[in-house]
């Protein structure tokens, strides 16, 4: 999968998880303060990531996931898958 492919599911799993616009997900939106996600959504992102990707994520990355901007989701998958 390349990186254009892995932008687009991750953005897809991020506005499908929470219903948020599409034009909202941007590279240096954060999941908590910009797109209103809590941590239960912050772990059904992963959940979705894991599976989606077939890659496992470290339960401290999980921990701070809802710091993180989309673009550090972005390299986080391309950096596992």
């Amino acid at each position: 999968m390349n990186k254009q492919e892995i932008i687009e599911k991750v953005n897809e799993i991020i506005v499908d998880k929470l219903g948020v616009d599409p034009n909202e997900v941007k590279p240096e939106s954060k999941l908590e303060e910009d797109l209103k996600a809590d941590s239960l959504d912050a772990v059904e992102i992963i959940m979705e990531l894991e599976h989606e990707f077939n890659i496992s994520i470290s339960d401290q990355t999980i921990y701070d996931m809802s710091d993180h901007t989309v673009q550090q989701i972005y390299d986080l998958v391309a950096g596992l898958a």
